[in-house]
């Protein structure tokens, strides 16, 4: 377990090593080309270091309610079962049977490891599987995304299950495995139903431009008709009652989970949408599988917006977040679209880092 270091800390040198990384990055992209040799040395280096580091830093955490949230919670459940207690939850039991089979071998410090490692490592496969040799650049945005760190020591279950979405679609043209990795997210938290409703609608119909004005639709009905959206969807309950408790229940004070039309999150989310919308429209990039990307993240961010006026609706918008950095990232390094295509894409990599960075001491 890592304990040297304070608690209260514990974010903050992990992003500003992370600021280190950026600037080192950003002055490599100004001056080598991607796909020079000394490049690749160079993003194959830092990013077995991120790799490794982050599994390690985020795994051996200390246990913490106060600054690592569900930490705690699944910290307890954990002993629970290291006691020999029974499967306690009808929600999501998959995790909790995942949970019991580690109690019976390794210690709530190696779970938690373990987690991480399942939370990064499939970051890395997908990144190696699209990309190959500039796996790197689509690893690093996946690890500076605004709720990369919350979701590998809060939002455990959350995280794990995105993962497993994303490694799923690494699969997509073996429909079968795509299909058992898109399960086991679903067994894991079955919020996922969401994204994998929207990636399965991407095979009937996946033109960008009908659901980008959908999604730009969505802000004056939320604006509009939030509470509508709300009680609409808190009545549907999805997958299980955890909607409706998440929209109705009262934000606890110091949650980040403030309420009220977030123009903040809106503008972050924004950032995926441009991005498609540039590269599809104005560069005429032509990729069936950034197209269905798009719109998966199109259609659960739209949902978002919608219920965007609800107490921890920042829960939901995970359900698109997550996908945030592969999209923004997809294009620059499936083709060469500017002049100085790398210090562009350094450029494009330190400004949304800088969103994480500036939001973490806006909101700390």
């Amino acid at each position: 377990m890592i304990d040297f270091i304070p608690l209260e800390n514990y974010f903050g040198l992990y992003i500003n090593i992370l600021l280190i990384i950026t600037l080192f990055c950003f002055l490599n992209s100004a001056v080598l080309p991607i796909s020079s040799g000394k490049n690749l040395l160079f993003t194959n280096l830092v990013g077995y270091f991120i790799l490794f580091s982050v599994i390690l830093y985020l795994g051996l955490r200390p246990i913490s309610g106060r600054y690592f949230g569900d930490t705690i919670i699944y910290s307890r459940y954990f002993q629970y079962y290291v006691t020999g207690g029974d499967i306690t939850s009808d929600k999501d039991v998959f995790f909790h049977i995942f949970m019991k089979f580690c109690s019976a071998f390794m210690n709530v410090h190696g779970f938690f490891t373990l987690c991480v490692f399942l939370y990064v490592f499939p970051l890395y496969t997908i990144s190696k599987r699209f990309f190959k040799e500039y796996w790197f650049y689509c690893f690093f945005m996946f690890v500076v995304s605004f709720s990369f760190y919350t979701y590998g020591v809060n939002g455990i279950r959350n995280g794990l299950a995105t993962s497993f979405f994303l490694w799923g679609i690494s699969y997509h043209k073996k429909k079968v495995i795509m299909g058992l990795f898109f399960l086991l997210s679903v067994s894991f938290h079955k919020t996922m139903f969401l994204p994998v409703i929207a990636f399965v609608i991407t095979y009937f119909y996946s033109n960008p431009k009908s659901f980008l004005i959908g999604w730009l639709v969505c802000i004056p009905l939320s604006l509009l008709l939030s509470s509508v959206w709300i009680s609409f969807f808190s009545s549907l309950g999805f997958a299980d009652d955890r909607l409706s408790g998440y929209l109705t229940s009262q934000a606890e004070e110091g949650t980040f989970s403030s309420t009220g039309f977030r123009w903040d999150f809106l503008f972050h989310s924004a950032f995926a949408v441009f991005a498609g919308w540039y590269f599809i429209f104005k560069k005429q990039f032509k990729d069936k599988l950034y197209s269905r990307l798009l719109v998966t993240y199109l259609i659960c961010n739209g949902f978002w917006i919608l219920i965007i006026k609800a107490n921890f609706s920042n829960r939901f918008a995970y359900l698109s977040w997550f996908m945030m950095g592969l999209i923004i990232i997809y294009p620059f390094l499936k083709k060469e679209s500017f002049v100085k295509h790398h210090l562009m894409t350094g450029k494009v990599m330190t400004v949304y880092f800088s969103f994480t960075y500036l939001m973490y001491y806006l909101y700390k």
